[in-house]
């Protein structure tokens, strides 16, 4: 029998899950390594950049993640990921710093495939994406806006975007095809 030591839990976590210096993976898990696609030691030593759908989004959920680490301690939001193979999906990320003043100089990070009850569709825009992600936890306008550092006019612009890809004819219709109900 296997000895049950945190080393051996962490490897068989039923969550994806990673330990990061600088948002450079030291080390994750056979969940997260299933999760995106990837070979265990193709993700050792990248930088989580290669998880996200584009550069832009990289750099604008860190600086965001920075802003709520520092402040709280934790982060965690549902959004767009991306596997080995270019497919999108939806994954549930909360992490933790471990320092407070260097948010992003060592963490805990766990990720969730959401993709069995949430699919991604139709091809969004980074800040599609973005804005998507804010709708399905519920947020106005005005607190997509402040989240995101964009005014509240500009996430209506989106909105309607969103609206007409997705062919609603109002919010609560947007939100059920986002949440793939």
């Amino acid at each position: 029998m296997r000895a049950l030591d945190y080393q051996t839990a962490f490897h068989l976590a039923p969550v994806g899950l990673v330990l990061s210096r600088e948002r450079i993976i030291e080390d994750c898990n056979e969940q997260l390594c299933a999760i995106f696609g990837f070979e265990r030691h193709a993700l050792i030593g990248q930088s989580f950049e290669v998880l996200y759908p584009s550069l832009d989004e990289f750099e604008r959920i860190g600086e965001r993640i920075a802003a709520l680490m520092t402040s709280q301690g934790s982060y965690g939001d549902d959004r767009i990921m991306k596997r080995a193979d270019g497919e999108l999906f939806w994954c549930h990320v909360t992490g933790r710093s471990l320092d407070l003043a260097a948010p992003h100089a060592a963490g805990v990070w766990t990720f969730e495939d959401l993709s069995s009850t949430r699919r991604v569709a139709i091809e969004l825009t980074p800040r599609e994406r973005e804005i998507a992600a804010q709708l399905v936890t519920g947020k106005t306008s005005k607190q997509i806006g402040r989240a995101l550092d964009i005014s509240p006019r500009t996430v209506d612009i989106y909105r309607a975007r969103l609206m007409r890809k997705y062919d609603t004819c109002n919010a609560t219709e947007l939100l059920q095809r986002l949440l793939g109900t």
